[in-house]
Order: C-alpha cells, then sequence, then structure tokens
C-alpha cells in the first residue's frame, strides 16, 4: 500500500535504498544521508535523512529524527519530524511526532504527543 495519494510517486518501501544499517550493526553517533534509508540494526543518536528512512522490525532508534517521510516496523525513541508517517502493526514510538500525515495499522503503538500541520494548501484546492 503506498503512503501518497498521488499516482505518480513511489510508495517508501519501493525506494531504492542508498544508505543501509543492517541487522545486528550499531552506530554510536549521528546519521546523516541524501537519500532513502533502510535501518534493521541500532543507532544511537540523531537520524538525519533527505528523502524517507525505512525502520525494519529488529531496527532501534534511540534518538531525534528529521525525514521526509518515514515507515516505522521497529522501536523509536526521540522525537520525530516529517512529511509523512506510516507505524506499522510492529511499530513503536516513544516521544513527539510533528507531521502532516499519520497511518498507525492495528497493533502499532505510540506513546507522547501529536502535532499535525495542514498539508500544503495547493493540494487541499484553496
Amino acid at each position: 500500500m503506498a503512503i501518497f495519494g498521488k499516482k505518480d510517486k513511489v510508495a517508501l518501501d519501493l525506494q531504492a535504498i542508498s544508505t543501509l544499517i543492517g541487522d545486528g550493526g550499531v552506530l554510536d553517533g549521528n546519521l546523516k544521508a541524501p537519500a532513502f534509508a533502510r535501518i534493521d540494526g541500532q543507532v544511537n543518536g540523531n537520524v538525519t535523512i533527505d528523502e524517507g528512512l525505512i525502520l525494519g522490525e529488529k531496527g532501534i532508534i534511540t534518538g531525534n529524527i528529521h525525514t521526509k517521510e518515514i515507515v516505522v516496523y521497529g522501536t523509536v525513541k526521540g522525537d520525530i519530524q516529517t512529511d509523512s508517517l506510516e507505524i506499522k502493526a510492529t511499530g513503536k514510538i516513544t516521544g513527539e511526532i510533528k507531521t502532516q500525515t499519520l497511518l498507525v495499522e492495528t497493533g502499532g503503538i505510540y506513546n507522547g504527543k501529536l502535532t499535525m500541520q495542514a498539508t500544503d494548501k495547493k493540494l487541499l484546492g484553496a
């Protein structure tokens, strides 16, 4: 299922991944990447991804996240700032979320403060 309403967009989980932290990998420090990233290991630090992030089921991020879009199958302990957030059934987030769109599957867990901004006025037909 795509997380976009537009047909010309490709779902985040179908994008080519330019940065990968595999299962068992641990990064102590901040992570910055220019395109799409997937984390199946552990990151202890802030994560800034220009385009999009997939956090796999075994993935754990302890730190703040800033990206355009994110799909969470794993665990986040920190604040998230994004345009689009999808929490899958196995996803767990503890922290503050600032987003335009949010989708939570049955079983997904979120504890914290949620702030949602309206999407671009051009998209709303205003």
